[in-house]
C-alpha cells in the first residue's frame, strides 16, 4: 500500500471510488481538486492510497480560514471491498503526519449524527479523535453535524 499527494491523472480512478461509497457526485471531483492541482495553494491537500498500482482510497483536507494550523479533513473515502482492513485509518494517519510535519496543529472532521454513520463514528473514535460538538439538524431535520477533534 502506498499513500501519496493526488495527481490528475487520479481523477477517474478517485470517482469511481466517490461513486461506489456515494460520498459525493463523482463528476464534482475534478472541480474539487482543481484549485489543488493547478495551484498547489498549500491549503489544500488530497491524497490517494493505492495498492498495486490501483487507487483504492483518498482523502481531502483543506486548512481552516481564520484559524492558525487547524485543518477540517472533508472527505475519506475507501472502496467498499476494502473496507475494515487498515486502509482508512492508514490514510489518516498519514494526513496527520504531513500536517503535523507542516507545523500545524488540529485536525478537525465533521460526520453526521445519524445511525447510518455510527461507523464513521466509531472509525474517528479507533483513531484517537474526541467528539468535541454536536450541532443539531444540521444537515437536514433530524441529521446532527458531529465534530470530531484531534491534536496533532
Amino acid at each position: 500500500m502506498k499513500i501519496r499527494p493526488s495527481v490528475a491523472n487520479d481523477i477517474p480512478s478517485l470517482q469511481k471510488i466517490a461513486d461506489s461509497t456515494g460520498l459525493f457526485p463523482p463528476d464534482l471531483l475534478p472541480e474539487m481538486m482543481g484549485g489543488f492541482l493547478s495551484e498547489g495553494d498549500g491549503n489544500s491537500l488530497w491524497l490517494t492510497c493505492e495498492e498495486n498500482g490501483e487507487a483504492i482510497a483518498f482523502c481531502f483536507a483543506s486548512a481552516e480560514t481564520f484559524a492558525e494550523g487547524t485543518w477540517n479533513m472533508l472527505a475519506l473515502a475507501v472502496l467498499p471491498e476494502k473496507q475494515g482492513n487498515g486502509v482508512g485509518r492508514a490514510v489518516v494517519a498519514t494526513l496527520e503526519r504531513l500536517l503535523q510535519s507542516g507545523g500545524n496543529r488540529v485536525l478537525i472532521v465533521d460526520t453526521s449524527g445519524t445511525e447510518s454513520f455510527s461507523g464513521t463514528r466509531r472509525f474517528y473514535l479507533r483513531c484517537g479523535y474526541t467528539q468535541e460538538a454536536r450541532i443539531r439538524d444540521f444537515w437536514g431535520p433530524g441529521d446532527d453535524k458531529i465534530v470530531f477533534w484531534k491534536a496533532l
